[in-house]
């Protein structure tokens, strides 16, 4: 299997799964290290998901992704932000080679995660100090990652100058509720006062009342939707309940989310409108918006 060549030297972290290798300088500036440490803690803590969970979830990030995005025999893709490499595992299949980079102590999950995969490599290393040749890559993809960045129009900028003219670019931003109601935004303002708290505690209180959250605060809401499922099969009325997306998710993906929307320093969002815009800037067209959640996740192709 033969990977494109990394760009710039780093040092080989030694794992029971294998050499990672890492480009961190600690002068990356389009990083929030908290928010790094904060990822490194949580994927530590959610270090394993079923097949069934990956493949599950996974089908709700790629349905817009078709045979003319991937070829098994020649596709070189990329995964900025790999966090545990569940969206990596997803995909190695489907690919020729997989790079996977992240900045935080996650790599050495995806590391473990991705294993007995030959076709996979994973690196330590932010999305500004990427070490590939611009122009290397057939397929991008960075889903959940970019609104953990400070300059997220910038970021995105580096992963589409990774991409082959004629590639794609696969991504997921979360969105500012653009599509909901008052109802909607109101509680997202609350989720945020409330994130803004917690996000501060140290790790392992964090990560108690962010459980205590998926709860309390989750489960109710995704049993109220199911119920309403339940009794309206040919109704849609059950996602008008906050939290509706998780109807079908298993409790182990409902808590790791929870951690994730409450326990995570540095969150920002956008509007569809304003992804697109971002898109285009950073040179991709022919855009297609998944119709289904989460949103707003989104392919395009690189002039």
């Amino acid at each position: 299997m033969k990977f494109i060549p990394y760009q710039i030297p780093g040092k080989n972290i030694n794992t029971p799964w294998g050499d990672i290798a890492s480009f961190l300088t600690g002068d990356e500036q389009n990083l929030d290290k908290s928010t790094v440490e904060s990822f490194g803690s949580e994927w530590s803590k959610f270090d394993f998901f079923s097949e069934q969970e990956i493949q599950h979830v996974g089908d709700t990030y790629f349905d817009i992704v078709t045979d003319k995005h991937l070829q098994k025999e020649t596709t070189r893709a990329l995964d900025v932000g790999c966090g545990s490499g569940r969206w990596s595992y997803y995909l190695a299949d489907k690919v020729h080679t997989l790079d996977c980079i992240d900045p935080s102590d996650a790599v050495f999950v995806a590391k473990k995660n991705l294993s007995k995969f030959k076709n996979t490599r994973v690196a330590k290393t932010s999305v500004e100090a990427m070490p590939f040749p611009n122009g290397s890559f057939d397929f991008v993809f960075s889903l959940g990652v970019l609104h953990h960045i400070p300059d997220t129009q910038a970021a995105m900028k580096n992963c589409v100058n990774k991409l082959k003219k004629g590639g794609f670019f696969l991504i997921y931003l979360y969105y500012n509720l653009d599509n909901r109601g008052w109802m909607f935004k109101l509680m997202l303002k609350i989720v945020t006062m409330a994130r803004l708290t917690i996000s501060k505690l140290p790790e392992k209180i964090k990560h108690i009342v962010c459980d205590l959250l998926a709860i309390t605060i989750y489960m109710p809401f995704i049993s109220l939707a199911r119920l309403i499922k339940l009794v309206s099969k040919r109704s849609t009325a059950h996602q008008k309940i906050p939290l509706s997306y998780y109807i079908d998710k298993s409790f182990n993906v409902i808590r790791n989310d929870a951690l994730d929307r409450f326990g995570t320093p540095l969150e920002q969002r956008f509007s569809k409108k304003e992804i697109k815009k971002m898109l285009e800037e950073a040179g991709i067209y022919n855009i297609t918006f998944s119709k289904s959640e989460p949103y707003w996740h989104a392919i395009g192709e690189k002039k």
